[in-house]
């Protein structure tokens, strides 16, 4: 997930207006509603769809939040980069991926020009030229061709409500992660407060912050919301490689995140109790086999984040066994 190293947060404020499970006392700063108990909301498992369903759809589009939609997710994952007009958009690198991304003129983009291709350096009506649909990823042969381009952060929350309320279903939940890395800062993207005060803009803006969490990988984003806007939720992402125990990765943050959301890898019993031992949600990423996402289950995690939401319907009996 985090682009600089060429290798998802997650909401559990579950689908639906009235919370099921709450700590009495606790109210949001931000909404006035409770707080969910973690590790107590398992009839609201949280189904997300990673880039909305980018196994299924053109990654960070439209038309595959809509999808994810339609296959039941309760919470849309997405990313968040900048043009240079400060137009908070929808693409998980701040450049046109190779993988998904055909230029202007008809022709691919090549690995060995995409990192040239600097969003941070365009302005949206540049970007609109370029489009991510078209070409055939290696990497998801089912993923649906169409023409798409990277969208408005706006556009999508409003086109997702819109859909929403008019095939009368409960209201999304937005996971948002923030792509920034510190020596990166002012290249591809604004700074860590720019970049948060712009993207907290758009979601004011659509007065959706009760239903929105912060994830990142960049513990300063996190910090910076933590500090400016305490009522909102944050996930803080975890690599595969990142083998540091979970005490130290909350020491480094600086305080305790709504949910802990690391690689799918990562996850066992033992991770799973020390995060509702802690009061954090577990959500991690990214799961793409039904053996492994009911495996996951079992264990107690609150949700999963894959790039197939349509694995949620196909259910495996599995048998767990204490990793201690």
């Amino acid at each position: 997930m985090k682009f600089l190293s060429l290798t998802a947060f997650a909401v559990l404020v579950l689908g639906c207006s009235t919370p099921k499970q709450t700590v009495s006392g606790t109210p949001d700063p931000t909404t006035g509603n409770a707080k969910p108990i973690p590790g107590k909301i398992k009839d609201n498992f949280d189904k997300e769809g990673h880039r909305g369903c980018r196994g299924l759809m053109p990654e960070n589009t439209i038309p595959a939040m809509l999808k994810a939609l339609e296959l039941g997710v309760t919470t849309l994952e997405m990313d968040v980069s900048f043009t240079r007009d400060m137009k908070a958009i929808l693409s998980h690198e701040p450049f046109f991926n190779h993988e998904i991304t055909t230029k202007p003129d008809g022709s691919f983009v090549t690995e060995a020009e995409e990192r040239n291709l600097n969003i941070y350096r365009m302005d949206y009506a540049e970007v609109l030229k370029y489009d991510i649909g078209m070409k055939p990823h290696p990497r998801f042969p089912r993923q649906q061709k169409m023409p798409a381009v990277k969208p408005l952060l706006a556009d999508v929350i409003d086109s997702a409500e819109a859909y929403a309320s008019e095939h009368h279903l409960a209201k999304p939940h937005y996971n948002i992660e923030t792509k920034s890395e510190a020596f990166t800062d002012n290249v591809y993207h604004p700074g860590p407060e720019v970049f948060v005060d712009a993207m907290m803009a758009v979601i004011l803006s659509r007065k959706i912050s009760d239903r929105v969490i912060i994830q990142s990988f960049d513990v300063r984003t996190l910090q910076y919301m933590h500090q400016k806007f305490p009522g909102v939720k944050t996930a803080l992402l975890i690599e595969d490689f990142d083998k540091k125990a979970i005490e130290l990765q909350l020491q480094i943050l600086g305080f305790t995140p709504t949910i802990y959301s690391p690689d799918y890898k990562l996850v066992n019993q033992e991770l799973v109790e020390k995060c509702h031992a802690k009061n954090m949600l577990l959500v991690p990423y990214t799961v793409n086999d039904v053996k492994k996402i009911n495996e996951l289950k079992a264990m107690g995690v609150d949700g999963i984040i894959t790039d197939y939401p349509d694995l949620f319907e196909k259910p495996v009996k599995v048998k767990i066994q204490n990793s201690k």
